[in-house]
């Protein structure tokens, strides 16, 4: 059972103990950005001292928020360190007085280098060694900000997230189960689609994001767009029909209705052999609290998706990191 946060995180939360912060800034670009989304909505709904905001690096760099001074904390991520943009903007950072906190796996890397405080993770998506979801992104993320909300606004709610922590990986695994015979149907009908959307909202928007930009374009070359569940009706529901694609998440956080309307939607003017929904409430999430399955649910949706987009990697015959055509592949852009 995890007891504690972990080292490098309670390092990094006491260099920045004592100062004063009114916004946190959380940058990064792709998959690692993706993290971000639930990170702002555990702050939105922890905290009434911090103000919050998601940012792709770059851009970061080139709105220069006002608010960017000695008040503000930037958390940047970037798996391997060294995401020339995030970097970057962890330099930017400092040079405006902000505190910077990097997350990556390699404590050596330019990002690390450039941020004032490193805290590191573990991902088996790069390096194929097997973790515990704990020390996943996510988890270092949230427990990262649950120490945060706990020096700006004396809430302690680590004890309970640090508990359901200890049983996120052994929820996965079940949920491996539990999702396999709904994998093994859509995979055959989704592998031959030219388009796929994905649906979501709330803590678990971050997770369709991440899984239509980093995994369908990325890796098959599937043109998709994460939607958001509510913003699906201002304008996207008008592609819906019996061949219109959807992978639909339904959570449990406070957002679960805006997914379950955009769900019922899809499902009455699309096909259902089309729509494939994952439903948090089928899960066994023996041992995490109620408070936080709504926020770690996202973990569960794209560990398991992972696994069928291998599936319709197969049906496709294309492969997944090892097909890539200009990530890793060139710099000269």
């Amino acid at each position: 059972m995890k007891t504690e946060l972990n080292p490098d995180i309670s390092q990094a939360l006491s260099a920045i103990a004592g100062r004063e912060f009114g916004n946190v800034f959380l940058v990064a670009c792709g998959g690692s950005l993706s993290i971000m989304h639930p990170g702002k909505y555990f702050l939105d709904r922890h905290s009434k001292v911090l103000n919050s905001d998601v940012y792709n690096a770059d851009e970061f760099i080139a709105r220069s928020p006002q608010k960017l001074d000695d008040k503000a904390l930037v958390i940047l991520c970037s798996q391997t360190g060294t995401t020339k943009e995030t970097a970057r903007a962890a330099e930017f950072a400092r040079a405006k007085g902000a505190a910077t906190i990097a997350m990556t796996l390699d404590s050596a890397s330019p990002l690390a280098n450039a941020a004032e405080n490193v805290v590191n993770y573990q991902a088996f998506y790069t390096t194929g060694v097997p973790i515990d979801a704990a020390e996943s992104n996510y988890g270092v993320l949230y427990m990262l900000l649950a120490g945060l909300v706990k020096q700006t606004d004396g809430i302690d709610v680590v004890p309970s997230l640090l508990k359901s922590l200890s049983n996120l990986q052994p929820a996965i695994d079940k949920a491996h189960d539990v999702f396999a015979p709904l994998f093994e149907d859509y995979a055959p009908r989704l592998a031959k689609k030219d388009v796929i959307y994905t649906l979501a909202s709330g803590a678990n928007y971050g997770a369709a994001y991440s899984f239509s930009i980093c995994v369908l374009m990325e890796m098959q070359w599937i043109n998709s767009q994460a939607i958001h569940a509510n913003e699906y009706f201002h304008g996207p529901f008008e592609v819906t029909d019996k061949d219109a694609s959807f992978i639909v998440m339904v959570g449990l956080d406070e957002t679960r209705r805006l997914e379950e309307r955009a769900r019922d939607f899809a499902l009455r003017f699309g096909s259902e052999d089309n729509v494939m929904v994952l439903d948090a409430e089928k899960l066994d999430l023996t041992g995490i609290d109620d408070a936080f399955r709504g926020y770690l649910v996202p973990l569960v949706f794209f560990d398991t998706l992972w696994r069928f987009a291998y599936k319709i990697a197969d049906l496709r015959g294309q492969p997944m990191l090892e097909g890539r055509r200009y990530m890793k592949k060139i710099s000269d852009y």
